[in-house]
């Protein structure tokens, strides 16, 4: 099990509970006591939360799941998140690219930080919340008859609407990354 230093999990809950306070919009309804509680018997999920912070992703409380009695986290940087750029989509994609192959896929870096990359859902209600990647945009989970015909889908905000877009899978842009979540 990856753990955390008891500097890096103190400056950690300090990050989650300042920028909790400060967008009480996206959680109206849900008390920062309950969030903290909640992290501190899950400290198993506060490593995936440290790591969605150290790539710049700005994870933050966006609803309660009843069903699971968890807190859900997505990345609410105003841009995809800068540590989590230039990525195909999965690891077959990387597999099959012959040259300029990209650092990973985003896929194999979710599974990595033990997250889930964002549904096209997931997005469209991130955005709800505020307007995020107006420079960049975001790779989100494809369904399986899409990706087997080597293609998968990304999101961005443009016109002050929401866009989902394809491009096929093997593709990598610098602004180009992908935003997760986590239930705690």
């Amino acid at each position: 099990m990856k753990k955390l230093s008891a500097e890096q999990l103190e400056e950690l809950i300090a990050t989650l509970k300042s920028r909790f306070e400060k967008n009480m919009k996206r959680h109206e309804s849900i008390k920062w006591d309950d969030v903290e509680t909640k992290l501190k018997t899950q400290t198993e999920k506060l490593w995936s939360l440290y790591e969605m912070e150290r790539t710049e992703g700005e994870p933050d409380v966006v609803g309660y799941d009843k069903k699971s009695g968890g807190y859900i986290f997505y990345d609410c940087a105003a841009e995809s998140p800068k540590g989590r750029r230039s990525l195909c989509y999965d690891r077959e994609a990387l597999d099959s690219r012959k040259e300029h192959k990209p650092q990973n896929s985003a896929i194999d870096m979710a599974t990595d930080m033990g997250i889930e990359i964002l549904t096209e859902e997931q997005y469209k209600e991130l955005q709800n919340l505020g307007k995020f990647d107006l420079k960049t945009s975001s790779w989100i989970k494809t369904p399986d008859a899409i990706r087997k015909l080597k293609g998968a889908l990304f999101c961005d905000r443009r016109y002050d609407h929401v866009f989902t877009y394809h491009n096929g899978a093997e593709s990598y842009y610098a602004a180009r990354g992908f935003r997760g979540s986590l239930n705690v």
